[in-house]
């Protein structure tokens, strides 16, 4: 799959009707109209461009993201089976040695440490969820004069 490039901003040279860098003769001898037909066609394609690249790596990050779902799905079951089956298999075994209300109620601790455990473990791996990288550095290439600066407008 491939993803829509750009440059790094104004200075990429992008001239939509020639394919060829703006030059001074170019800009000299235009108007006022088509210089603001070229930004805004420019400006145009840059945001298609974004928001076809954004697409592009939340599909491509879906994909991988759904099938390794799929997985822990599975194997969380999997897991899930063995826990209750071993769990039942200790409470029987302390049932033997204790009253069967303590023999559970030790069962029950445990599981509530592993859950904690298991809890701890997943608050840290959600901090390190990476995101729209390539999108944001992308993004992050747009010139600052066409970024909205909200604290300098008067009116």
């Amino acid at each position: 799959m491939s993803m829509p490039t750009q440059g790094s901003g104004l200075d990429s040279g992008y001239h939509p009707d020639a394919g060829a860098p703006h030059t001074a003769a170019d800009v000299k001898g235009s108007s006022l109209g088509d210089l603001m037909r070229q930004v805004t066609t420019d400006l145009s394609t840059l945001m298609r461009q974004e928001v076809e690249l954004a697409k592009a790596e939340i599909r491509q990050e879906g994909k991988k993201a759904g099938k390794a779902a799929g997985l822990f799905g599975g194997a969380g079951f999997g897991g899930y089976m063995v826990a209750l089956f071993v769990s039942i298999a200790i409470w029987q075994f302390l049932d033997n040695v204790m009253d069967s209300g303590l023999a559970a109620l030790i069962v029950a601790v445990i599981w509530a440490v592993v859950a904690a455990v298991l809890y701890s473990m997943a608050k840290k791996n959600a901090q390190h969820v990476r995101g729209l990288k390539q999108t944001n550095d992308s993004v992050q290439r747009i010139p600052d004069a066409l970024k909205p600066h909200p604290e300098g407008v008067t009116r």
